[in-house]
């Protein structure tokens, strides 16, 4: 089929966040598809598993685009699509850029009109296969359609947690940002804390693993890992007896604010992080630009991440 289709693009993606995740959001983006838009949608061949993103909505895998609807149902009808049982969505139930959002009762309509075309029994609870529907300035496109699960969230009511640890949404996007790609990649979180990091990373299939010099909060960070039915290694020491090499660290300094650590230790958590992996991402309260270059990194990307008057830093290094 893929020899039939004549599209610009694999996959659109919808996002949606809150105001304070924008810039997050975009940078997850970039680390994503290489690029960011101000638009609540992007066009792309890469494919990602919506899941992954706290803030992809939904996925579009394009199988055919046209001019108006009709185009699309009759190619819908010409191509002889088919499937055991199906339903169909029409993504359009929010602005998407210029596009205003189609009323229920069109949307309806017009899935009903593209259902029909199909072969297979319709199921509008457990369908075998969902198709989406979606306009974008005055382009119909039709695909396979997944939304986005949002994981995260249950990983929010967990054992152990830290009024100061980062909340899982922002954890998600940061190990996005420091692992776009998973495949082949070996991560350390070494000062990971309760492990809010790595429950996130290892929900998502990426080899990491955990330390920190605290015994007792390494074991809340194992219990936390095991509560959700995950697998992972925490260890116990300070980053400088890190023996191994890593392609990734992801390292949160926010635990200055109960430990009160002084810059020569934060210093010294940067300059080993430089030894232990090729590619960092650091996330501070607190700007760290001078000890990072001094430490030999270059900073590649950045963002602020915002939760009312609170702020941290994320700050990609390689």
């Amino acid at each position: 089929m893929s020899n039939q289709r004549n599209i610009k693009y694999n996959y659109i993606y919808t996002y949606v966040h809150h105001k304070d995740e924008y810039e997050l959001c975009r940078m997850e983006m970039r680390a994503f598809f290489g690029f960011d838009t101000q638009l609540n949608y992007l066009f792309s061949d890469i494919d990602i598993d919506p899941s992954r993103s706290p803030f992809i909505r939904e996925r579009l895998e394009v199988l055919y685009e046209g001019d108006s609807i009709f185009e699309i149902k009759n190619l819908v009808e010409e191509m002889n699509i088919s499937a055991g049982t199906y339903k169909v969505v029409c993504l359009n139930n929010i602005d998407l850029g210029e596009t205003m959002k189609i009323p229920h009762p069109e949307r309806r309509a017009m899935e009903r009109e593209i259902g029909i075309s199909i072969n297979g029994e319709p199921d509008l609870n457990n369908p075998e296969v969902v198709f989406g529907l979606i306009q974008i300035d005055d382009r119909w496109y039709f695909g396979k359609y997944t939304i986005s699960e949002s994981i995260w969230r249950k990983h929010v009511h967990k054992p152990n947690s830290y009024s100061t640890a980062l909340n899982t949404r922002v954890a998600r996007a940061v190990v996005n940002i420091a692992i776009p790609q998973p495949e082949s990649i070996k991560a350390i979180d070494p000062c990971c804390g309760i492990g809010t990091i790595l429950v996130e990373a290892l929900s998502m299939g990426v080899d990491i693993e955990g330390r920190d010099i605290n015994p007792l909060v390494c074991v809340g960070s194992r219990e936390n890992i095991a509560y959700f039915g995950l697998e992972g290694v925490v260890t116990k020491g300070p980053i400088s007896e890190v023996s191994k090499h890593y392609d990734v660290a992801i390292i949160d300094l926010p635990y200055n604010l109960a430990t009160h650590i002084s810059p020569e230790e934060q210093f010294d958590i940067i300059k080993h992080a430089r030894h232990i992996a090729n590619r960092v991402v650091f996330v501070t309260i607190e700007t760290i630009d001078e000890m990072i270059e001094e430490a030999g990194f270059v900073i590649k990307d950045r963002c602020i991440a915002r939760k009312h008057l609170f702020e941290r830093q994320v700050i990609l290094c390689e």
